[in-house]
């Protein structure tokens, strides 16, 4: 690829004060041109000078059709959004991504699940409220995390962050991912290649905790399903901080009330907002949070260091971080 230059930038962030310094420092001296989310005139305005974008959200068509548009970056971490067979058409559009600016605080996240599901943290807040002392049938019998597998399907930068938490903590962590850079993860005691054929159900059947942090795409839609489901141990647990179609959430609803696995922590679902009549609010052994997670302290700054990275990439004419690929298609 050879190096462009970048004449004008518009964007949709809400950065203030420093940050947003340091994002007119990155692209200057090409002039940035802010726009509020929903102002469609002051938008389609700068879309006719920019060829550069960076957005607070998804793209959309106007994006797509803006005359001069060779970049646009989405302020966040899936672009399965964004990934639409209009944008994958655009050979000559850049797309990139936020991911892996949140990558310790999702993987701890993920540990918050196994911890409370490992100690019943519902049971636990159960009989305080009742003023009990014990009670939880078996609670006695319980182990921790240590000495016990966790299977993480996704090395992106969450499952490489959450690998080495995991090794941490004495436990048997297994990857599910693709090539050899990946094969390569720090904490890694047994990798999983699917360039090279492997399937997920090894990991499936040997994990007291699978984790899904894997992009939502065509080829992961509903990944896991009643068949996976039923190759997990009956004391195992799913955790998803992927996105929710990544799982079928009615088969994860039937196995919850038959016991099929032992429970789940969920932070993403089929649909958002989750209807107050989703079946899935009534499942056993589940703990839920809604698509939150508490942020790293440096969120912003660690954004803008992306961004600057692929400015200097996108300058110099290299490969950039994050970039969508035709893999990345969604169209579900």
């Amino acid at each position: 690829m050879s190096s462009r230059e970048i004449s004008s930038v518009m964007t949709t962030v809400s950065y203030e004060g420093k940050n947003y310094e340091r994002l007119e420092r990155i692209f200057a001296p090409a002039p940035v041109v802010r726009c509020a989310v929903d102002d469609a005139e002051g938008i389609a305005a700068a879309l006719l000078t920019s060829d550069v974008a960076i957005l607070k959200s998804d793209l959309d068509e106007r994006y797509v059709e803006a005359p001069g548009l060779a970049w646009i970056h989405c302020d966040h971490a899936g672009l399965n959004g964004s990934a639409m067979p209009l944008v994958i058409a655009r050979e000559d559009l850049i797309v990139t991504s936020s991911a892996g600016r949140a990558a310790p605080a999702l993987a701890q996240h993920v540990l918050f699940f196994a911890l409370a599901l490992t100690y019943d943290a519902p049971g636990l807040a159960e009989i305080k409220a009742k003023h009990q002392w014990r009670g939880l049938p078996g609670y006695e019998d319980r182990r921790g995390l240590y000495g016990k597998t966790m299977g993480i399907i996704g090395l992106g930068h969450t499952g490489k962050e959450l690998a080495r938490l995991a090794k941490a903590l004495g436990m048997t962590v297994l990857g599910f991912g693709r090539g050899a850079a990946q094969a390569a993860t720090p904490g890694l005691d047994k990798f999983f290649d699917g360039s090279a054929g492997d399937s997920i159900d090894e990991l499936l059947a040997e994990s007291d905790f699978v984790v899904l942090a894997i992009r939502l795409t065509n080829e992961t839609f509903q990944l896991i399903g009643e068949r996976e489901l039923k190759i997990m141990k009956p004391t195992a647990y799913l955790i998803n901080i992927a996105r929710g179609p990544v799982v079928d959430e009615s088969a994860l609803v039937a196995a919850l009330h038959a016991g099929t696995i032992a429970g789940a922590g969920l932070d993403v679902f089929e649909q958002e907002p989750l209807p107050a009549d989703a079946p899935i609010w009534d499942a056993p052994n589940l703990i839920m949070t809604h698509h939150v997670t508490a942020e790293v302290p440096d969120l912003a700054s660690n954004s803008l260091d992306i961004i600057e990275e692929n400015a200097r990439r996108y300058r110099a004419g290299e490969d950039m971080l994050n970039r969508m690929v035709a893999g990345d298609l969604y169209t579900h």
